[in-house]
Parts: C-alpha cells; sequence; structure tokens
C-alpha cells in the first residue's frame, strides 16, 4: 500500500524531525525547572521582602542597598576574594607541575602516585574538616603546634586568626582537589604528539625550555578549563568553610559570601537579602570569568 505525499509529509515531519526534539526534551525540561526557573524567581526575591508564602512585598533595591551597607557582607567578600586568588594560584600551578613529573616517565610507579593523590578527592568534606580542624587545633599536642614546637616556636590559635585560618582553609582544598587537576592535566600532556618533543629535543631544548615552549601551549585549553573551575570553586566554596569553622564564624573569619548568604537566608530568614546576595555573587563570578578567559585568549581566533 502506498501512501500519499501528504501522509509522507506527516510521517517525516512526526518521525525523522521530531525524534531529536524528543530526546533533548527530558533536558530541556529539567533544566527549566532546576536552574532557569529559580534563576529568574532568584532575581525577582531579591526586590521583595519575604516574610512568609503569603507575606511578600515588592521594595525595589531596599536589599541591595542594605548589602553593600552590611560590613558581614564586605568582610565575606574579601575573605572569599583573598581565598579564590590563592586558591587558582595554587590549584593551578602546583597540580600541573606534578603532572609534568608525573608524565615524563621518569618516575616509577607512576599510576600508584596518580590514586594516591586522587583518593582525597573521594573523601568526605566534612570528615576532611575534621581532621583538618584536630590537626591545627588549639592543644599544645595537635599536630601543628607540635611541628611549630620542633621549631621552638610556639604554638597558637590556628582557626581564631584570619591570616592563619586562611592558610589552613587553603591547605585543606589543595590537598582535596590537586588530585582532580592532576588528572586534567595529564589528559591534556598525554594528547601532545611526541615529534613535537623530539623536534624540541633534536633542536637543543632543556627541560625547562620544553615546558614552556611545548607542554604548556599543548595543555593551554586544558588551562583554561581548570582556571574557570577554579575560579568557581573558589567563590562557590562553602562546605570546606562549614566544616573546618564553626558556623557562627567567631569574628567572621573563615566565612565566605556562600557562608554568608546562607547565615541571611536560614539563621536571620531574609530571603529577600539572601537572593541578593546570590545574585551579586554570579555578576562577580560571571565578571571574574570573563575577564579571565579575554586575557587568556579563549575568543581570540587562531590563525
Amino acid at each position: 500500500m502506498k501512501l500519499s505525499s501528504s501522509a509522507k509529509k506527516q510521517e517525516s515531519v512526526f518521525g525523522h524531525k521530531a525524534v531529536p526534539y524528543l530526546f533533548i526534551a527530558p533536558f530541556i525540561i529539567f533544566f527549566i525547572i532546576v536552574y532557569l526557573y529559580p534563576f529568574f524567581q532568584t532575581i525577582l526575591m531579591s526586590f521583595q521582602r519575604i516574610d512568609g508564602p503569603n507575606h511578600i512585598t515588592w521594595i525595589g533595591t531596599s536589599n541591595y542597598t542594605k548589602l553593600f551597607k552590611d560590613r558581614n557582607f564586605s568582610q565575606s567578600l574579601m575573605t572569599t576574594f583573598r581565598y579564590a586568588i590563592w586558591d587558582v594560584i595554587i590549584l593551578t600551578t602546583v597540580p600541573l607541575i606534578v603532572a609534568c613529573i608525573l608524565n615524563s616517565g621518569y618516575v616509577k610507579f607512576s599510576a600508584f602516585f596518580k590514586s594516591v593523590f586522587f583518593i582525597p578527592a573521594l573523601t568526605s568534606t566534612i570528615v576532611a574538616g575534621i581532621v583538618f580542624r584536630l590537626a591545627f587545633g588549639t592543644l599544645d599536642t595537635s599536630i601543628a603546634n607540635r611541628v611549630l614546637a620542633l621549631f621552638g616556636k610556639p604554638p597558637r590559635d590556628w582557626l581564631m586568626h584570619a591570616d592563619s585560618a586562611n592558610f589552613v582553609l587553603i591547605l585543606l582544598t589543595l590537598w582535596r582537589w590537586m588530585g582532580v587537576n592532576i588528572v586534567y592535566y595529564i589528559s591534556g600532556l598525554q594528547a601532545i604528539p611526541p615529534e613535537l618533543y623530539e623536534a624540541a629535543q633534536i633542536d637543543g631544548a632543556n627541560a625547562l625550555q620544553k615546558f614552556f615552549y611545548v607542554s604548556l601551549p599543548g595543555v593551554k585549553p586544558v588551562l583554561i578549563y581548570v582556571i574557570t573551575i577554579t575560579v568557581l570553586g573558589g567563590f562557590a566554596m562553602f562546605t570546606e568553610s562549614v566544616a573546618l569553622f564553626t558556623q557562627k564564624y567567631a569574628g567572621g573569619i573563615g566565612r565566605t559570601i556562600v557562608g554568608y548568604m546562607y547565615q541571611v537566608g536560614f539563621y536571620k530568614s531574609n530571603l529577600g537579602m539572601a537572593s541578593a546576595v546570590g545574585i551579586v555573587l554570579l555578576i562577580i563570578v560571571l565578571t571574574v570569568n570573563l575577564i579571565q578567559l579575554i586575557a587568556m585568549g579563549f575568543f581570540r581566533k587562531e590563525n
């Protein structure tokens, strides 16, 4: 039985052309419900005072005005910026150096060391925070204070001073996420053709010159990706801070911008102002990432 032209056309429209949309429909529905709707709802809530489900008042930019006048917000923002800067510097350079060493072929049992570096990423953040809190505790018998005693230094309250607390927080992050970045870098290094290293060897390049003129340009796409996710992770850091410090953040030490948003939204029940914090954080992260991508030539066309 032959189909008419209109029937064939209808079968084509609802058959071949509809199949791709059918497959991506679950993702689109999930994206709209979980991401797109909450995003626009957060923007709307940032201009409101919410005293309950049925007590919502439009207050314009009052939440933003109060936000920028709040000393705790500025302190949390500076803590986050300081943490994010050191996070980017350390988590992009140290894993790259370690990845180059492990990929050089001169290290025995390199697969074992890759596993050792990656295992902390599988560890519970809460457990890691408790361990670090005990290691850098106030007691003279804590591991950090015992190390200081070996050099004749007095014990100190590591988590009660801004500088040392920030150091412990960065150390915890480095311990947890360095292995992940090492895996990223090794995958980029292994994609570089060996012929490039052979040509550099023939031209008389040493190990340092091979790194700057072969390895570094070869892993540039991976480097851009690592910096981007490190910036996002630095500004969105919350779990490590909660696990390492008390939730009250004595003196504001260790409180990041996300921790501040959590306190405002749930402790003070000010969801409108917490939404404003989220929008400000989004603008900051997008701006920083855009500047970073432009500086690294992400949008530049290769000749």
